[in-house]
């Protein structure tokens, strides 16, 4: 910890790291043009639009793929001249517990493919939602890269038995002395006002709050009115026949690191995940206890992950929880099997944390920083996941922080090669709630551009964006029976 006023740099080159955000963020700018609109008529309409299932058959096959043609229209029926309508596609059999997603291509001229892979057998009902119109999308991405006013930080400093509170932030503008609180020289930094007769080390606890601030324009909060967000583009027929005939199945093999995530990534069936690229094992409690013998398990991430530690005694039935004297959610959560030399931890991520609750941050890190204190070893098992917390602010921040994980991962590789990494991908949530700050066109942004991102790296993928869209979950945090084939789709990749 280092306290002063932050000093801005005069003609400093940018870093490496400084380089590569603003390339991908002008790769992005180009993939979300400005689409200014007059009036709600001319932004798509998903009752105009057309959704037309190419070469209908009478038979479709398991193993087949059906293929849609959507044409997007305004409200008052003219054809669209441009794409970056965000299109969600859902296959699904509820009496068989089956869902999957359906792949999107967006033509860039008013068109797109849907295409959907038939995994299994019997009536199939078809979904495309528009989340939001190309308009809508063009206005979020505008407003979220326009400043980091939306959340307020608020920091407890103690000494001795006085306590005070003080404004903190990821910036902060103020002629008032500043705390500045450092991670590798600079990477990461936040910022508190400093209490008056207290030092900046008396920092505690953190909490936020939301604002009611918005960077969007009045006309254009009118498109993400309730009526406007996830609306059915399918009509007739919303429903296929499959049938199995009599095709082999592929011989696929063992779930490995360093492999391709397929889009869609699976299929959830009767309760399980099953992978598209690989075998997914269902293992007995006792093959999973002497998997996980003399594993170290580091869980690093925000709630989502948590979810995991929760629910992973139900998995491994000897692993116990053992108290830290932490108080809140939010605290470190730590499972033992002292038996088998099993330890299981979740840390939160560190700043932006977002939440009403106060979390201590004496031990606090981000990511890279935790991920730097490990000496790894092949019973070395670290899961990472980030991007709920980070949407409502500038995307720079949160692609500045994957790109500092993938260099610390890079770091953990040069020193332990045999150490294991999972990233699980954040997943989607509520459609309608707070679409501004937490909507899921943030994530499906930082979704793919964390793909891209660790794409290099010898690592493995719990793809729980796409899992949470095939089995229909709608929540920040899933039910359990999703975590279930999340953790499933974790065990395959470490036994």
């Amino acid at each position: 910890m280092k306290s002063s006023c932050p000093e801005i740099p005069m003609n400093k080159s940018p870093t490496e790291t400084e380089l590569k955000v603003r390339e991908i963020l002008e790769k992005l700018d180009r993939q979300i043009p400005p689409r200014p609109f007059t009036h709600l008529n001319y932004t798509t309409s998903a009752t105009h639009s057309t959704a037309t299932i190419l070469n209908p058959q009478d038979t479709y096959c398991v193993g087949g793929q059906l293929d849609i043609l959507v044409e997007a229209r305004d409200h008052l029926g003219n054809r669209k001249g441009y794409g970056g309508d965000f299109l969600r596609a859902r296959m699904s059999s509820p009496a068989l517990k089956a869902g999957a997603s359906g792949k999107v291509t967006d033509f860039n001229n008013g068109t797109y493919l849907i295409s959907f892979t038939l995994f299994w057998e019997g009536p199939v009902s078809l979904s495309i939602l528009l989340v939001h119109s190309s308009e809508g999308v063009s206005a979020l991405w505008r407003a979220r890269n326009e400043g980091y006013g939306r959340i307020a930080f608020k920091g407890a400093f103690v000494n001795g038995t006085s306590q005070v509170t003080a404004e903190c932030g990821l910036m902060l503008e103020s002629s008032s002395e500043l705390c500045k609180y450092l991670y590798r020289g600079g990477e990461e930094v936040f910022y508190c006002m400093k209490p008056r007769h207290m030092p900046c080390e008396a920092l505690t606890h953190v909490c936020t709050r939301q604002q009611g601030v918005s960077y969007l324009t009045a006309k254009e909060k009118d498109l993400f009115q309730k009526s406007n967000i996830g609306v059915e583009m399918m009509k007739n027929p919303k429903s296929i026949a499959v049938s199995q005939c009599n095709k082999s199945e592929n011989v696929r093999k063992k779930c490995e690191f360093g492999m391709e995530v397929p889009t869609p990534s699976g299929y959830t069936f009767q309760g399980r995940w099953v992978s598209a690229q690989c075998t997914q094992r269902l293992l007995s409690s006792s093959q999973i206890n002497d998997c996980l013998t003399r594993k170290l398990i580091y869980l690093l991430g925000d709630s989502t992950l948590r979810q995991w530690i929760e629910y992973f005694p139900k998995v491994a039935q000897t692993l116990k929880p053992f108290d830290l004297h932490g108080t809140g959610l939010y605290k470190k959560h730590v499972l033992l099997d002292a038996e088998r030399h099993i330890l299981v931890e979740w840390k939160k991520h560190s700043h932006p944390f977002i939440t009403v609750q106060l979390y201590s941050v004496i031990d606090d890190g981000y990511i890279p920083q935790e991920i730097d204190r490990l000496p790894g070893d092949k019973d070395t098992v670290i899961v990472i996941t980030l991007g709920q917390h980070f949407r409502p602010f500038p995307m720079e921040l949160f692609i500045h922080r994957a790109i500092s994980i993938q260099k610390a991962i890079e770091r953990l590789f040069l020193r332990s090669p045999d150490t294991k990494v999972i990233i699980k991908t954040e997943n989607v949530r509520e459609l309608n709630l707070d679409t501004e700050k937490f909507g899921d066109f943030h994530g499906l942004i930082q979704y793919l551009t964390a793909k891209e991102i660790f794409k290099d790296l010898r690592v493995g993928t719990v793809d729980a964006w796409d899992m949470t869209i095939a089995c229909g979950s709608s929540n920040l945090h899933p039910a359990d029976d999703v975590i279930r084939q999340q953790i499933d789709v974790f065990l395959n990749y470490i036994c």
